[in-house]
């Protein structure tokens, strides 16, 4: 699994040909397998046929599953970076709305977090860039606490601790999000979806010899169509490689908005 990872990293095209070749290769044993059984079980082609259906129904069974659990996958890393932002930007509303020095500073490094939080889902699969955005992280929430906590000391009361409690969800919803982009395909399930698929491809090969015919033009159609939905499964389940990255477009429209009120960002311009 981790080969076919580094391969989608590097090109998820070559991941797709290399899984489609693999598939062909499987087709092409069982039908060689086929050919030279044809005669020693001639008249089990209808038995064969019964057990090629029950793989072929396995193999859809798998797929759906797999394509379940990749997009609920996909949308915890969305909606984590939907939560993450909307949380980021109440916290500053609510340490702008305090206005003292010490609030303000919050309010500077709440931005300075939002740009960490980018770093971190845009990093790809750059594991420096990662690291210095979780390192990035942990060293601003501390900042970020201790202002907090100064601000609370100073004035306990509703105002200050609604505050913390924006702060907290920060912290929370940024642990969440980490979580969702360190999830990854269960190696059990990728294996079980490869080892149906290649036993699937392999079996309607061995059918093909005992019916003496090959139809490899439909084969080559029918695995170029498994291959798509399989690329695009390990897509949706794959959190920094592919064409389903998540979207850190949240993070720039909350950067937006602090540009337009009186802030750090503000007061900056």
């Amino acid at each position: 699994m981790d080969f076919l990872r580094d391969l989608a990293g590097w090109s998820v095209l070559a991941a797709a040909a290399f899984l489609l070749v693999v598939q062909l290769v499987a087709h092409e044993i069982g039908y060689r397998l086929g050919t030279a059984r044809k005669a020693s079980i001639a008249g089990q082609a209808e038995n064969v046929g019964v057990v090629v259906a029950g793989m072929l129904g396995l193999l859809a069974f798998v797929l759906a599953l797999t394509l379940s659990y990749s997009t609920a996958r996909f949308n915890e890393r969305r909606e984590g970076t939907l939560s993450e932002a909307n949380a980021i930007g109440t916290a500053w509303l609510r340490a702008v709305a305090i206005g003292t020095p010490d609030a303000i500073k919050v309010a500077g490094l709440l931005e300075d977090y939002l740009r960490a939080r980018e770093d971190f889902v845009k990093a790809g699969l750059d594991a420096d860039a990662i690291a210095a955005a979780n390192s990035d992280t942990s060293r601003l929430q501390q900042s970020i606490w201790a202002g907090v906590t100064a601000i609370v000391r100073e004035r306990p009361d509703p105002v200050a601790a609604s505050l913390m409690a924006s702060v907290n969800d920060v912290f929370d919803t940024g642990t969440v999000e980490r979580f969702a982009m360190n999830m990854r395909l269960p190696p059990q399930v990728f294996w079980l979806l490869a080892g149906v698929m290649l036993l699937s491809m392999a079996s309607v090969g061995y059918q093909f010899a005992l019916k003496g015919r090959p139809v490899r033009l439909l084969v080559l159609l029918l695995t170029v169509v498994w291959t798509a939905v399989i690329v695009n499964i390990l897509d949706l389940a794959s959190p920094r490689i592919g064409n389903f990255r998540t979207n850190a477009i949240v993070y720039e429209w909350t950067r937006q908005g602090f540009q337009g009120m009186a802030g750090p960002s503000a007061a900056s311009q």
